[in-house]
């Protein structure tokens, strides 16, 4: 069955979709995206996604390209359409399509809305195999990495570096602090050396992660301890614990940094804690509804 996707307006089959040259989004990266984990038919943690993409059109002066309500049904419409159960839902609005000008067009245009779902493998049912390594990456993205823009050349470069060295993620850092930022594509997370949960403050350094801010509530709602609070790359290699975050990765081990390895090398106690604690929040949680 031929994928399809929401393309302004229309379903269409995806190996049609299409969008015009000077679309600001192609041109100049003018746009905003958003991603949503689909869990058994379900979209996990929307009310945060969708919460996080209007605040970034906002922060650009983008309209949304329809009410909340309206996207939702674009939403579920598309799920039902594609027949997935286990996926992920991909959404970009840019600032539509005018003549190539650096600054918005004199004239209002329309926003232009895209969105596609495609299959991913089921939620894991346990940490045994679901880890990672990676390597550290000085942050040469732009100063607002709170908004979820399109630019997205510097993590590429990054995500491609791990790559080339056999990772999957790239711990990206301030050079002129050391201070790790986050990943590049996700929330890090230590367990220092003393025992604390500790992962970065909100701010203009960071995106706020639909996934972090729902694993945070998770782990208030069961008197587990966390700060957010800075840590740096000396205090990323005496960590006893790192993983990380993100709606593909949910709560994912790294057990290895730059080829050493993270405590004993194997996934710790708090991020298999958790990990269960997520992962019921994912099957159960009651704002995950259909």
């Amino acid at each position: 069955m031929s994928r399809i996707a929401y393309v302004n307006g229309r379903y269409v089959p995806q190996r049609f979709a299409s969008v015009n040259v000077e679309d600001r989004g192609y041109q100049f990266g003018d746009g905003i995206y958003e991603v949503v984990h689909i869990h058994a038919g379900r979209f996990i943690d929307a009310d945060r996604h969708l919460g996080r993409l209007e605040r970034s059109v906002a922060e650009i002066r983008l309209p949304m390209p329809m009410p909340r309500a309206a996207l939702e049904l674009v939403l579920h419409e598309l799920v039902r359409r594609n027949r997935i159960t286990e996926g992920l839902a991909y959404m970009q609005v840019t600032r539509g399509v005018a003549r190539r000008e650096h600054a918005f067009p004199s004239k209002p245009v329309p926003p232009a809305f895209v969105a596609t779902v495609r299959r991913i493998p089921p939620y894991p049912a346990s940490l045994d195999g679901w880890s990672l390594t990676a390597i550290t990456q000085a942050d040469l993205r732009w100063a607002r990495r709170d908004i979820k823009s399109v630019n997205l050349l510097p993590n590429v470069l990054a995500r491609q570096a791990a790559k080339e060295q056999g990772s999957g993620e790239a711990i990206l850092y301030d050079p002129a602090t050391r201070m790790v930022t986050e990943g590049a594509a996700t929330t890090i997370w230590i367990v220092d050396a003393a025992g604390v949960l500790r992962t970065h403050p909100l701010g203009h350094a960071i995106l706020p992660g639909c996934t972090r801010g729902a694993l945070l509530a998770e782990l208030a709602a069961a008197g587990i301890a966390a700060e957010e609070r800075g840590f740096s790359l000396d205090e990323l290699e005496r960590a006893r614990e790192v993983f990380l975050t993100s709606a593909t990765s949910f709560v994912k081990p790294i057990l290895r940094v730059d080829g050493r390895a993270v405590g004993d090398g194997t996934p710790g106690p708090v991020t298999r804690r958790l990990f269960d604690l997520f992962a019921r929040h994912v099957t159960g949680g009651p704002r995950n509804a259909a």
